[in-house]
């Protein structure tokens, strides 16, 4: 059974759909610019969580908004004198490029603000005629202090709320409002600014009342799941129930799940610190898509993720032997290996084919109950680099001896486990990179090296012994010394 930790309880609950299609709404993003690392650390989180549902047999619709009016995106616009609309077209098409390069699927609506105008204001009319909202001005409000159950899935007390978190109250705000706390509903328009229709005149909508108009468009009253990055529990999601479930009499949510936030060098990513990272600048400084994704399934969803140069290099090392076993075919096929059971006279032991498949069942139900536990993408990670390690030792015994011999036995062994391999990497969203061997070195010449290092560490000219090693390493070669004379190697 799959185990959840719902920020609304504090506690790791047993997941139970309300109906048999699970309904789930991630908070999308506001599109003035390119996505950060934070979103790739939250978006390959979920979608993990929507590949698992999928795998254990749920029928899943998962709904990710865009926030294509905001005072960022004016500002933008401003500078780039160009408009909301060719602002928020812009970077939708960005995002889509970032998220396909990371092996996201898209979801299965992604509805914009701006095109649930009509519904937003009438949640809105909803909201005020039950005495929760109130207009001045031209301006709606929220009134927190009418909902005595304001504040529960933050667990802050009302009066001590950081009410101008997130710096999207305008200062002329609190002049118009009963208390601090309130939030705006809809925002009076301002001269030059896009505006819509509204009972109210001429403006748009505050950020929160977005999502709560278009979680109810797209997936009813009360859903499974909702997801987003922990810095939107307040004042965000902690807002959306109090506005949906004013307005509807109904739990908003059954499941609220919340990722970690993202550190560079063990600092808070910002601009203002100057470790600010887009997912493009990274994957155009070379890191490759799956490394990354790798690099992020390394650590619980829920713990702070620590970008550094040394933790990605070595998430790149092992997603290089785990993208080795998955090309197993491709690597093996150039030199007409197959370990496909052609002829009539080969046949697997029944003993060793039991053992076999009974060795990999165990480790698909130890991935399965890591993913059941909190979604423990850590655990699956252990399991995917054991089914990988049998697959990548024979790719490098097959590149080092010609003509080795491979009998029915290993055949089915390797075959079985390359199946499974490639399902559970699916579930997880690792596919398959090309992998590129550049300045392809021959048997003759690593042999060559291995012995001109030896005899340089004879002559403890260490220097020249390390500059060796290390080119060797950057053609794919990995030494590996046996002893002070007689050192072997493996292609990486």
């Amino acid at each position: 059974m799959i185990k959840l930790f719902n920020t609304l309880s504090k506690n790791v609950e047993v997941f139970k759909p309300i109906d048999e299609v699970v309904k789930i709404y991630c908070c999308g993003v506001t599109v003035y610019d390119l996505c950060h690392l934070g979103h790739a650390r939250s978006y390959i989180a979920w979608d993990v969580l929507r590949r698992f549902l999928i795998y254990s047999d749920y029928k899943v619709k998962y709904v990710q908004n865009f926030t294509d009016i905001d005072d960022k995106i004016l500002k933008r616009a401003k500078e780039e004198n160009s408009s909301m609309r060719e602002v928020s077209e812009k970077n939708i098409n960005e995002f889509h490029k970032d998220m396909d390069a990371l092996g996201i699927m898209r979801p299965d609506s992604m509805p914009k603000a701006t095109n649930h105008i009509c519904n937003i204001c009438s949640f809105i009319k909803v909201l005020e005629d039950k005495g929760f909202a109130y207009a001045r001005g031209g301006d709606v409000y929220y009134s927190v202090f009418k909902n005595k159950n304001y504040g529960k899935l933050s667990n802050q007390n009302i009066l001590e709320q950081n009410i101008n978190q997130q710096g999207r109250m305008t200062s002329d705000e609190s002049n118009k409002k009963d208390n601090p706390q309130d939030f705006a509903l809809w925002k009076k328009a301002k001269k030059n600014e896009p505006s819509f229709d509204s009972p109210w005149g001429k403006g748009r909508p505050g950020w929160h009342i977005e999502c709560s108009a278009m979680v109810k468009d797209e997936l009813g009253e009360t859903i499974d799941i909702h997801l987003g990055g922990s810095d939107l529990i307040f004042p965000h999601h902690e807002n959306e129930i109090a506005q949906s479930e004013s307005a509807n009499n109904k739990k908003l949510a059954n499941y609220w799940l919340h990722n970690g936030m993202v550190n560079v060098n063990g600092q808070k990513m910002s601009k203002s610190l100057k470790n600010f990272t887009t997912i493009r600048d990274l994957l155009d400084s070379g890191t490759s898509p799956m490394t990354l994704r790798y690099f992020v399934l390394t650590v619980n969803y829920r713990k702070p993720l620590d970008f550094t140069d040394e933790a990605l290099n070595s998430a790149s090392e092992a997603w290089k032997n785990i993208n080795a076993a998955l090309s197993f075919f491709d690597i093996t096929e150039k030199e007409n290996l197959s370990i496909e059971v052609n002829d009539t006279n080969e046949f697997v032991e029944e003993k060793y084919k039991e053992t076999i498949n009974y060795e990999i069942s165990q480790k698909k139900i130890k991935f399965t109950n890591a993913l059941n536990n909190d979604l423990n993408t850590a655990g699956a990670i252990a399991i995917i680099y054991e089914l990988a390690k049998p697959l990548k030792n024979f790719i490098n015994q097959f590149q080092r001896i010609k003509n080795l011999e491979i009998n029915t036995n290993e055949k089915f062994h390797l075959r079985e486990t390359l199946k499974v391999l490639e399902e559970l990497t699916e579930v997880l969203g690792l596919k398959k990179e090309e992998i590129i061997i550049e300045n392809k070195i021959s048997e003759d010449q690593i042999r060559s090296l291995i012995n001109k290092r030896l005899i340089a560490k004879k002559n403890r000219d260490y220097a020249e012994a390390d500059e060796i090693r290390n080119s060797l390493k950057g053609k794919g070669i990995e030494l590996i010394d046996q002893s002070s004379e007689q050192t072997t190697w493996i292609r990486l």
